[in-house]
């Protein structure tokens, strides 16, 4: 059969497997789109199809075919409309924390001594204020001034603005970063 023979009989019963699919969708939008993949399927296997055969009978079995896959398909997809689903599976990839945990190590290395010790035995050691102070030999209120302007001071370096979240690979560099009242994270 030439293609444009085949192509005069296959509009030909368009009206046929509309009314097919809408018997088996119940939808116009739905029926429409799989009178499509039924011609769109038809026209690409047309090689496939026997001359002298009935091709109503092969457009029909294409499209019924092209239902039921669609169902079983469906029935293994879950709708997620919000996005909520996916954006739960999604992981940060891994390399994105190496980064900017060298970049964290990078700016606490720049800032003044005495800020670095203590960002890292408040943040890191997990001392408390007290603590700090007397490994520091320094009063309480220093230290505390110390670790505001570390905390800054590191937040600047790595050009975090006051409402970002810090994303890096582990607890102990996060709780540096982030003020608790005093306390680490």
């Amino acid at each position: 059969m030439d293609r444009q023979s085949a192509k005069a009989e296959l509009t030909s019963h368009m009206k046929v497997l509309r009314a097919f699919a809408m018997s088996l969708t119940r939808n116009d939008a739905a029926a429409d789109d799989l009178v499509q993949d039924t011609v769109l399927k038809a026209w690409s296997n047309l090689d496939k199809f026997q001359e002298g055969t009935n091709m109503r009978a092969w457009l029909f079995t294409i499209l019924r075919n092209t239902f039921y896959s669609g169902r079983r398909k469906a029935v293994r997809e879950v709708e997620d409309s919000t996005g909520s689903i996916t954006e739960s599976l999604s992981v940060k990839p891994a390399h994105d924390g190496r980064l900017q945990l060298e970049e964290f190590r990078r700016a606490l290395g720049e800032l003044p001594v005495e800020q670095r010790e203590i960002l890292t035995l408040i943040g890191v050691l997990q001392y408390s204020y007290e603590e700090a102070a007397e490994v520091c030999g320094v009063k309480v209120g220093t230290v505390k001034s110390r670790l505001n302007r570390g905390r800054e001071a590191l937040a600047a370096k790595m050009q975090l603005d006051a409402n970002e979240q810090l994303e890096l690979t582990d607890a102990a560099t996060h709780a540096v970063v982030a003020a608790n009242n005093g306390t680490a994270a």
